[in-house]
């Protein structure tokens, strides 16, 4: 098989969800109102809700909900064969990813902004609400630490995406100061952020800095990761509009024109597909494709995590109730192009099957060091660019999308560590909240793996747990839907999927960490199927209750209630 073949379709396939099937969501099943008020306007307070142009919030949601996921995922996936990562990525883009991502947004939309954990007490229960916090709470417990893990692993790897890396954050915050203080064009803005990203790039490939082994005394990948975790727990404290938004609009349009680059390589290029499309001779270990596929590659096809953001951030800065469409759906065709790059990147970014059974020898050798490989042979052979350069550009890339993502996952963690005070009657300020979250995530990402590796060994077990919460932020939806006696098929047949493939891995991972005596893990994972398990009961009960009860007057959802995630 060609590579430009599997572009062209997988391409076409998700272009063609966007322009129709988010269509028929938009007008028949969330029927978006152009003039409905938005939080962002009704609760304008200048730090979690401002108006913003569904471009720039666009930038901020995509690359916040992008991170490192639909790169990992995919480039662990394929040690199955290609084929398999290929379906889930296309069709879980266009029918499971689109419609929850949307969803999620006009959901808290129509409900003032609030977290998905607040929205399950209004249409699940007050009981399935506090163990829905505590699923959200280990999953973005889990996003932060898998980031931290991968972030530093890339740094340490690839030592010229250590200037790039930390010049892009003053670029963010210049192009902040220049769209929100300044009021300069933002077209003008993006052409010079994205110039200035790349020309960092530049910078970085020919001065990398490598730290030496020992560094400090704790070593290369122990040191970013603490470093990382400061820098996650200061910006995640800041308004959105100095550090947030601007950061994430610009990585967005650097993020497209490595996907142009990667895409346009592959066009020229057109390398052949060396890995198997169905890989019958998987290495010794690797666990069964079912359901462990649809568990590890999480972004890309959906994600309970883009639920989360969706509903934490991205509501509270939604101008018009109709760029939900773009933001939410668009935003998960952004994610399925990275992830169908990756799978490019990672099958025919190598010269021979015998080159990439070497880096595929176990389950989890793949992963992002893979995608840079592949990717940067195949924009070395396409595009002529040297290959160190390709691989800076496509490391750094890899970075700056965890980097965003690990600190709105702290912002957000942040928002459920004070949800959860509050249920125990204690008030917590945003200062101890945000140490409280880094002192956990670290505990988790040095108790897990030693030297910091916590992140990877923890890999399925997030993919898993992201899955769950898809499935429950879907239960919400139905309810939802069902109460205004509107479509619900549309999210009730992937929300019946994505719950079978994630209780069946989590039933498979008791097995296995008990086996192998990983008792944190274990620990985590009876936790997380409990409560999913529970949750999973209300759910069902409130969806029986919504059937019978007489429907739902328009306007009922949005009476005012408290969010006190939003503080």
């Amino acid at each position: 098989m060609n590579s430009l073949v599997l572009a062209i379709v997988g391409v076409g396939m998700m272009i063609a969800g966007y322009l129709l099937y988010s269509r028929y969501l938009s007008k028949k099943v969330y029927r978006l109102d152009a003039d409905f008020r938005t939080p962002a306007h009704e609760l304008q307070d200048g730090v979690d809700y401002v108006p913003t142009n569904k471009f720039v919030l666009w930038g901020h949601h995509f690359t916040s909900v992008a991170g490192a996921s639909p790169i990992v995922g995919p480039a662990v996936a394929v040690i199955w064969g290609w084929g398999p990562a290929f379906l889930w990525v296309t069709l879980g883009t266009v029918f499971f990813a689109g419609m929850h991502d949307l969803g999620a947004l006009w959901a808290s939309t129509r409900n003032r902004g609030q977290s998905i954990g607040t929205l399950a007490a209004k249409y699940i229960g007050r009981r399935g609400s506090r163990l829905f916090l505590v699923v959200i709470f280990l999953l973005l417990l889990m996003v932060n630490t898998v980031f931290a893990v991968v972030i530093s692993g890339l740094l340490v790897s690839t030592p010229s995406a250590v200037i790039p890396t930390g010049g892009a954050l003053v670029v963010a915050v210049l192009v902040g100061q220049a769209i929100y203080r300044l009021k300069w064009n933002l077209p003008i803005v993006s052409v010079v952020g994205v110039v200035a990203l790349y020309s960092l790039i530049l910078l970085g490939d020919r001065f990398p800095l490598a730290l030496p082994e020992g560094f400090l005394g704790i070593g290369a990948e122990p040191f970013w990761i603490l470093v990382l975790f400061v820098y996650a727990g200061i910006a995640s404290m800041l308004p959105v509009w100095v550090l947030l938004q601007p950061r994430d609009y610009i990585n967005g349009l650097q993020l497209f024109v490595g996907l142009i680059l990667l895409y346009g390589a592959v066009l020229i290029f057109r390398p052949e597909i060396v890995a198997p499309m169905l890989n019958q001779a998987v290495p010794e270990g690797t666990p069964g494709m079912m359901p462990l596929l649809f568990v590890t590659v999480a972004c890309g096809a959906i994600s309970g995590f883009h639920g989360i953001v969706s509903s934490g951030t991205s509501s509270k800065q939604l101008d018009k109730e109709t760029d939900a469409r773009f933001v939410g759906y668009f935003g998960a065709v952004g994610e399925g192009l990275l992830a169908l790059g990756a799978i490019i990147a990672t099958t025919a970014g190598f010269r021979t099957l015998a080159d990439w059974e070497a880096v595929y020898s176990a389950f989890n050798e793949g992963g992002v060091e893979a995608f840079v490989a592949g990717g940067g042979s195949i924009l070395n052979a396409g595009l002529g660019i040297p290959t160190s350069l390709s691989a800076t550009i496509l490391a750094t890339m890899a970075v700056l999308f965890a980097a965003t993502t690990m600190d709105t996952g702290v912002r957000l963690q942040r928002f459920v560590v004070q949800e959860i005070g509050q249920i125990l009657g204690l008030r917590l300020g945003t200062l101890v909240a945000t140490v409280i979250v880094l002192v956990v995530c670290l505990a988790l990402a040095f108790g897990a793996g030693s030297g910091g590796t916590g992140g990877m060994v923890i890999w399925p077990l997030f993919g898993t747990t992201n899955q769950i919460l898809a499935a429950l932020t879907l239960a919400i939806l139905a309810v939802m839907l069902t109460r205004k006696r509107r479509p619900v098929l549309p999210v009730l047949l992937p929300l019946l999927f994505v719950l079978f493939v994630s209780v069946f891995a989590l039933l498979v991972q008791v097995g296995q960490y008990a086996a192998e005596g990983s008792w944190l893990l274990l620990v985590l994972d009876v936790i997380i199927l409990v409560a999913a398990v529970w949750v999973i009961v209300e759910s069902a009960i409130a969806l029986t209750r919504a059937r019978t009860e007489p429907p739902e007057v328009e306007g009922a959802d949005e009476e005012p209630l408290e969010d006190s995630s939003a503080r």
